[in-house]
C-alpha cells in the first residue's frame, strides 16, 4: 500500500524495528453518510460519528482477538518461515498482536463531502472543522491504545474501489445530493476535492496538516503541467513539499506523439479518445499517453 505506514516500535534494547511487522488490517468510516444522516445538525454529526466509531473500533478488535491463542503452525509461511517471525510450530502469536509491534488501522472517506454536507462550502473554506473531525478520530484510536495496546492508528484511505461504492450505496439509500452522491465518487481521505481549481502550492498548504493526524499513513498528490521546459519552476515545488509536508507526490504529463514529434499534453477529443494538439494525429500506435486514474498508473 503506497501509503501505509507503520507506528514506532522498540525491542527490549530501546531498538526501532521495522522488519517483519505488519498490518492486521484497515476499517474505513463512511464520513458522508454520517453528516448525510446529521442533516446539517453538527450536534447530530458528533453523535453519529461515535457510535461509528465504536462499530469501527469492535472491527478492528475483532481482527486482533481472533488470533490471541493461535498457533503458528496455523499459517507456517507467515508466523515460522519468516515473512512475519520464526516461532516454533506450538508457539502461540500473542507477542506479536500486542503491544504495538502489529498495527490496526482506521480509515475514513469523503472529508470533502462532509463538509460540504455540514457548511454548504468545500472543505477549503473550513480547515479548522476538518482538522479537529481528523484529531477527533486520531484521539480515538489513543483512547483505543490505552485500553487495549493492539496499535491502532488513523489511516487516510486510499479507497480506489471504496470511494465509488460508498457513493453508490449512499445514493441508493438517500438519492442524489449534490457535490455529494451526483459525482459518483467520494473524494480520497482530507483531499481537496478533484474538480476544484487550486495551485499546487494552495493544495499542499490545505491538505499538509492532515498529516500530523494519520500517524497509520497518509500520501499528498499535486497535478502538475509539463516542466520539461521549466526545471527552476518545477525545482520551486519540489523545495515546497520538503518545507511543508511530510510525504507528496505530483503527476505530471509526459506524453508523445511519434507522428510529429510532439512531446507535452496529448488532449482528449470530447468523444472519449486522445489527439495531439500539433498534427492532430488520433492513432493509438503512434501515441503514447501516461495518465494516473487512481493510486497506480
Amino acid at each position: 500500500m503506497c501509503r501505509s505506514f507503520l507506528s514506532v516500535w522498540y525491542d527490549k534494547e530501546n531498538n526501532p524495528i521495522i522488519d517483519g511487522r505488519f498490518n492486521k488490517g484497515v476499517v474505513t468510516l463512511n464520513l458522508p453518510q454520517c453528516a448525510i444522516v446529521a442533516d446539517g445538525d453538527i450536534n447530530k454529526f458528533w453523535k453519529l460519528l461515535d457510535e461509528r466509531l465504536e462499530l469501527c473500533h469492535k472491527a478492528l478488535k475483532f481482527k486482533t482477538e481472533r488470533l490471541l491463542g493461535v498457533k503458528a503452525s496455523v499459517a507456517p509461511t507467515l508466523w515460522m518461515y519468516g515473512a512475519y517471525a520464526r516461532k516454533d510450530a506450538d508457539d502461540i502469536l500473542d507477542d506479536l498482536m500486542v503491544g504495538g509491534y502489529s498495527t490496526l488501522s482506521l480509515g475514513y472517506i469523503g472529508l470533502y463531502e462532509t463538509i460540504k454536507l455540514l457548511t454548504g462550502e468545500s472543505n477549503t473554506k473550513h480547515q479548522n472543522l476538518a482538522l479537529k473531525i481528523t484529531r477527533y478520530m486520531a484521539d480515538k484510536c489513543e483512547d483505543w491504545n490505552n485500553q487495549e495496546n493492539y496499535g491502532y492508528s488513523l489511516y487516510s484511505t486510499p479507497a480506489e474501489s471504496l470511494c465509488y461504492r460508498f457513493a453508490k450505496l449512499d445514493k441508493e439509500q438517500f438519492g442524489e445530493i449534490k457535490d455529494v452522491t451526483d459525482k459518483g465518487y467520494y473524494t480520497n481521505s482530507h483531499h481537496v476535492d478533484v474538480r476544484e481549481h487550486i495551485n499546487i502550492f494552495d493544495k499542499i498548504d490545505f491538505e499538509a496538516p492532515f498529516q500530523e493526524n494519520a500517524t497509520g499513513g497518509f500520501i499528498g498528490y499535486g497535478e502538475i503541467p509539463n516542466m520539461t521546459n521549466n526545471i527552476e519552476a518545477l525545482e520551486t515545488i519540489i523545495q515546497y513539499i520538503y518545507d511543508h509536508a511530510m510525504y507528496w507526490e505530483f503527476n505530471t504529463k509526459l506524453d508523445h506523439c511519434m507522428k510529429c514529434g510532439f512531446d507535452g499534453e496529448i488532449l482528449p477529443d470530447g468523444h472519449g479518445d486522445w489527439i495531439c494538439p500539433k498534427c492532430g494525429n488520433q492513432d493509438h500506435n503512434t501515441l503514447k499517453v501516461i495518465r494516473r486514474t487512481c493510486g497506480l498508473i
